[in-house]
């Protein structure tokens, strides 16, 4: 298929780009990696007047270590998170769930901005953020606006990001020193959305788990974050039936749709698995 006709733009600003959608309203969208505006332009779901490309803002690209946490540029790609050996070292979880996302050949284009801001539910990334409880910072006509990612998904495609608005950065604090996390995922084929996915960070002291977070990716409107799977986990030593008892909860809050990936219960029965998998590596690797 051919898309509709359309103006392309790329400012080499984020503030020209920014006017750019005031001036152009409704009529503009942004790309950045492209993979899911363009195949649905191409199928002529999305028929943007003007198109406002990213790709030469650099500052929207980068990776910052802040001591504290990282300051990720919206445009930096799957392959760079890949390949930032800071990033591996205090937050691996970053690193596995950057693999796992469709191919080679995506991932060297695919950006962490796009792939978050997107809110579809079948992406990665939005869950792992959700689990490292990270903040997007969004830049519009008003200025720049802090939104936490646990906050920022409202239905599936649809977030709290205002019209004119573009995602620049996503801070992540860095988890403790010692933490164990893992994010594991089912699906048909490389290149697959997941059946369903889960992401877990948790800490443990003492021989106890000191926190957890658990979020799931592909089994709802939007990815999930687990509180009570998480709370369930806190003060265990990760015994069985505390691992028992974050999957039910987990799986509680789970509402796939039936597609061709399975139907509903089935669904809900993997993420449990993956929910469970998770959890164990995550003790694992804490430990």
């Amino acid at each position: 298929m051919i898309p509709a006709a359309f103006d392309y733009h790329r400012p080499a600003s984020l503030d020209d780009a920014v006017k750019l959608l005031a001036q152009y309203g409704d009529e503009a969208r942004v790309v950045a990696g492209g993979h899911s505006l363009i195949p649905m332009m191409k199928l002529r779901l999305a028929q943007p007047g003007h198109l406002v490309d990213l790709q030469d803002i650099a500052a929207l690209k980068g990776i910052k270590d802040t001591g504290a946490g990282f300051e990720i540029g919206a445009m930096t790609t799957q392959r760079e998170i890949i390949q930032s050996a800071a990033l591996t070292a205090a937050c691996p979880i970053l690193k596995e769930a950057a693999e796992q996302i469709a191919d080679p050949q995506i991932r060297y284009c695919g950006t962490l901005g796009g792939n978050v801001a997107n809110g579809d539910p079948g992406n990665d990334m939005p869950a792992i953020m959700l689990a490292l409880d990270a903040v997007y910072l969004a830049k519009g006509p008003a200025g720049t606006r802090e939104l936490k990612a646990r906050d920022f998904y409202e239905s599936a495609y649809a977030t709290k990001l205002k019209e004119g608005e573009i995602l620049t950065t996503i801070r992540i604090p860095k988890p403790p020193a010692g933490h164990g996390s893992a994010y594991v995922k089912q699906k048909r084929k490389i290149g697959d959305y997941a059946t369903a996915a889960a992401a877990v960070v948790l800490t443990m002291s003492g021989g106890k788990c000191a926190s957890a977070a658990v979020s799931l990716t592909n089994v709802g409107d939007t990815a999930l974050f687990a509180a009570a799977a998480g709370a369930a986990l806190v003060g265990s030593s990760l015994d069985q039936a505390a691992i028992d008892k974050a999957v039910q909860a987990a799986v509680g809050i789970a509402q796939p749709s039936k597609d061709t990936r399975g139907p509903v219960d089935f669904r809900k029965s993997v993420a449990g698995v993956m929910v469970r998998r998770a959890i164990e590596a995550a003790a694992k690797r804490a430990r």
